[in-house]
């Protein structure tokens, strides 16, 4: 038996749908999938994008880039028709659908109904946060999302949201509070450990991407007063985004120390947060209603000893314990924000409580073992709720019927 068909022996399967298969800001899809136990993840979606490494041999999309992929995968999002989609997610036999975002959920979720298959959704901010009237106003599928949230509420089997402040807009939503619950994803505690061997610097990181909600600008501007207070401050922002060249422009014509990377690879940031003193990415509520949904680099940077600077905003408390593992500055508060970095900067016992701090409550409480673990046992759960609902289902049709009430 060989080592792949070792790891999958005996693990149930179940399908990961992630529309574009996959983002670098998106790896937890993959690394949450291949930290399961008790089930073995295949993936599935519209295209690949390559920036991740995949498990080729578990690996399915509509489209490989050519003009009928793409024609098939506009067909998919626009009338449901993915015969090639269906035929091979039923040649896996997997206990459930998996989408991450409520998007995707809405997309897959008459494949899940036409295979009698369970249906979870993972909620990870936007599509819980934006206002329906900016909603409406959105991309395509997520208006599709809208038009088709009643229904998903109604017959998804379980909907995962990142943090407590997405549960609840979930809730103010229509979602059952029985069938929505709270479940963080996690982080590779060992593979985000920290190398002693690297001096730390005086560097301040932002990793993010350079939009409004993420508060880019917050940070450019702390950072001003920061460099008055302590002159060898740098700030190393990675990422990049629709506010890149105003972010420039405002950091050219106010820091000395700034450099912007661009977006980099998993081990580049790994790397960079084995250098940094402090990580700022003060994300705050937008006018759509968006804010920051829980943030995994803010997980990623505690794991490696680096106390966090942000705003006290969406999810964010639940990420960073405030006085613990770093500073959380009033909502939109730049002056509290720039004092916050300061003090981490320039009080050093202080900083070395926190950056000890921050690996021991990642470990307890976000390790990705243990949450994926958490996983395997809430997809058992989804199974078994899913067939008594669908057993009381079954039993109110009409003679005759199938399990979508129609005459057979």
């Amino acid at each position: 038996m060989s080592r792949t068909d070792a790891a999958s022996a005996g693990r149930t399967p179940v399908i990961i749908y992630r529309d574009h298969l996959l983002r670098f800001s998106e790896v937890w899809v993959r690394a949450q999938g291949e930290a399961l136990e008790a089930h073995l993840p295949f993936y599935a979606g519209s295209k690949r994008r390559g920036d991740v490494p995949m498990p080729e041999e578990r690996i399915y999309v509509i489209s490989d880039g050519d003009v009928a992929g793409r024609l098939a995968e506009g067909l998919f999002k626009v009338t449901d028709w993915a015969p090639g989609l269906r035929r091979w997610i039923r040649a896996r036999r997997p206990a459930l659908i998996h989408a991450h975002y409520g998007v995707d959920g809405a997309l897959v979720a008459p494949i899940a109904r036409a295979l009698s298959l369970p249906l979870v959704v993972t909620f990870h901010g936007y599509e819980a946060t934006m206002r329906d009237e900016f909603a409406a106003r959105s991309f395509y599928l997520h208006r599709k999302y809208l038009r088709r949230r009643e229904r998903l509420i109604r017959e998804g089997t379980l909907f995962i949201a990142v943090s407590d402040c997405v549960r609840r807009a979930l809730v103010a939503q229509g979602y059952p509070p029985a069938r929505t619950i709270t479940h963080h994803i996690g982080v590779d505690a060992d593979g985000f450990a920290r190398d002693p061997t690297v001096p730390r610097e005086n560097v301040v990181l932002f990793v993010g991407r350079f939009d409004a909600l993420k508060g880019g600008a917050h940070v450019v501007e702390a950072m001003a007063e920061v460099e008055r207070r302590v002159p060898d401050a740098e700030l190393v922002m990675i990422g990049d985004g629709p506010e890149r060249a105003s972010l420039e422009a405002l950091a050219a014509g106010t820091l000395r120390n700034c450099r912007f990377l661009g977006f980099q690879p998993q081990a580049e940031i790994r790397a960079w947060l084995n250098r940094a003193r402090l990580l700022c990415v003060p994300s705050h509520t937008i006018a759509t209603g968006e804010c920051e949904a829980f943030g995994l680099v803010f997980l990623e940077a505690q794991a490696m000893g680096v106390p966090v600077v942000s705003y006290a905003s969406g999810g964010i408390p639940e990420a960073v314990a405030h006085g613990e593992t770093g500073l959380l500055a009033p909502e939109g508060n730049r002056q509290s924000l720039a004092a916050s970095l300061i003090e981490l900067l320039q009080n050093r016992p202080l900083w070395q409580r926190m950056s000890a701090a921050g690996p021991v409550r990642v470990r307890r409480a976000f390790d990705l073992r243990t949450q994926s673990r958490a996983l395997d046992a809430l997809y058992g759960e989804s199974v078994a709720r899913y067939r008594v609902e669908n057993t009381a289902r079954m039993a109110q049709l009409p003679e005759g019927s199938n399990a979508q009430g129609q005459v057979r």
